[in-house]
Parts: C-alpha cells; structure tokens; sequence
C-alpha cells in the first residue's frame, strides 16, 4: 500500500512537471482547461465554479447546484480492522430542486466478518443498515470571478439496530446531528482546495446519552486538462474528547463516458491500533449530463 501511495504522489509531481511545457503546448492546455470551465460555468443559468470534490465524504450535489441537476451513486468499501473486516456498501440520490440548494437521500449498509482464528462472532459488532441519511446543502456565495464557492448544510441520519437484534419494536436506534460548513477555491485552472467542516452528535437510544465527534475534512486535488479526471488526497480527520484521529485518502477519479465516473479511494489511518488500511470505490452516474461541445465566445 506505501508503493501505491507513493507511485500516487510520484503520479502528482509528473502531472505538474508535465504542464511545463513549451509555450505552444501549454496554450493548447489552457485552451482546454478554459473551454471545459467555460461548459460548466457559462452555461445559461446562475454563477457556478468547477470545484474538483472529495469522493469519501462525498458533498450533497454539486456547489453551486442548478436547478434539475440529478446525480446516482453506488459506493463499495473494506477496511480492514484488525481482527474483523468491515464491508460497506451504499446507494445515494442527490437532485437540485431549485438553484444552489442540493438534497440527497442515501441508504448505507456495513457488513462485518471476523478475521483472526478464535475471534468470537458475538464480540464484533452487528451487521446493518447503519440507518436513512437525509441531507440538505445550499450554496450561499458563488463567486466565478474569485473562484469560490462558500456553503452550508444539514445531514441527519436515522440509525438502524443491527439485523441480528431488530423485531418490530427495536428497529430504529437512535440519531445523528450533523451541521457543516464547505469552503472550496479552484488556484488557477487545475489545482482544487476544499474544507469541510462540521460537528456530528450520535444520539443513542439504548444508552441514553449524546456524543459529538468534530470533522475537519482539508481536501486538495489536481484537475487533468480539459477532463473532469483528477487526482487528489483527502485528510479526514476527527476530534473526540481531547483525541485526534486522521485518516489519509489518495484518490482519483475518471470519467468512462460524460454522465458516468468511477472514483477510487485508499485509506492510510495514522493510528493503526483500531482501523488499518482500507479501500472504497464511487461510481457516479448524471442523468441527463452531456457536454455541448460550443465553443467559447472571442475574447476582447
């Protein structure tokens, strides 16, 4: 996994060192770089900035959403934590009923199956649907001229009993609050920084109690010329209780047609005691997303 991550990172620098090219070369990247921006902000409508987008923690529609802009994903993951690997899987619906405010419903499940020799089955936790997440994000600053985008949102989450505890009177198990913040800033044509931040507070049935864990997601990607691929590294991290935890995700994303994109994920935890490494893949399927192909209008 340490090759992967630095074969990643090797991949990075070349990028850049690749776009030092003779002036006549790089003209014709910027070109492209400026028409795919121009596809996306230029199109009739409200201001809206291409912003590059974390595929872990995954935002609720595009920043700066137009109105009837739909998106699907499917999501599939495995972490290995040391003596049980965790299998998760997930189906989300995200549209834009009207302009710079996004919605999603999402249904997320994690499987769990014990992996060390004499691990009893009942000590790891339970195998569900971790619950119904409803979410809501609206973009109150759109600045094409600055390229930025600054917004705000809401997830709740309606948590599920595991499959194995659930009757009719113990299926839904308790709540999470979940308010964010998201500051993003395209430097230039390719390069992406993106903040996500936010308290979570899990509310359980079962003990009574209320925790909150405090997210601060820094993200930063670099945008291939002219395409909507990217590679990039997300750092999640989380604060409980005096504690600090940080996973590392490099990604990249590809597009295989212009409505459908795969998004590959590896996660590299800085504490190893609990969670070790990990992988997750996103595809993203846009109904109804085609590029135009016009052209810019002249420059004066």
């Amino acid at each position: 996994m340490y090759r992967i991550l630095f074969s990643f990172f090797f991949a990075l620098i070349s990028f850049s060192l690749f776009a030092q090219k003779p002036d006549s070369i790089q003209q014709i990247n910027e070109s492209l770089d400026s028409l795919y921006i121009f596809e996306v902000e230029d199109k009739k409508g409200p201001d809206k900035v291409l912003h590059a987008e974390p595929l872990y923690i995954d935002l609720i529609r595009d920043l700066g959403a137009r109105k009837g802009e739909k998106e699907w994903n499917i999501g599939l993951g495995l972490t290995d934590k040391s003596k049980f690997d965790s299998y998760t899987a997930l189906v989300e619906y995200e549209w834009a009923p009207i302009n710079r405010l996004g919605l999603e419903v999402e249904l997320p499940f994690t499987f769990y199956y014990p992996t060390a020799n004499g691990y009893h089955p009942d000590s790891i936790p339970g195998s569900k649907l971790d619950g119904l997440k409803l979410a809501a994000q609206y973009s109150f600053f759109v600045s094409e001229k600055m390229r930025t985008t600054l917004a705000v949102g809401y997830i709740h989450e309606f948590q599920m009993t595991p499959f194995n505890q659930m009757d009719i009177n113990n299926v839904y198990s308790g709540n999470v609050y979940n308010p964010f913040f998201v500051a993003a800033k395209r430097w230039g044509n390719n390069w992406h920084t993106l903040l996500y931040t936010g308290p979570e507070f899990y509310q359980s049935f079962n003990y009574n109690q209320t925790e909150m864990i405090w997210q601060i997601n820094m993200n930063f990607h670099y945008m291939i010329t002219g395409t909507r691929n990217f590679l990039g590294v997300e750092f999640n991290q989380e604060v409980y209780e005096n504690k600090f935890d940080m996973v590392i995700r490099p990604q990249i994303r590809v597009g295989l047609a212009d409505n459908l994109l795969i998004g590959i994920v590896s996660g590299i935890p800085i504490n190893r005691e609990f969670e070790r490494l990990s992988s997750f893949v996103r595809l993203i399927y846009e109904p109804g997303h085609k590029l135009t192909g016009k052209t810019m209008p002249p420059k004066h």
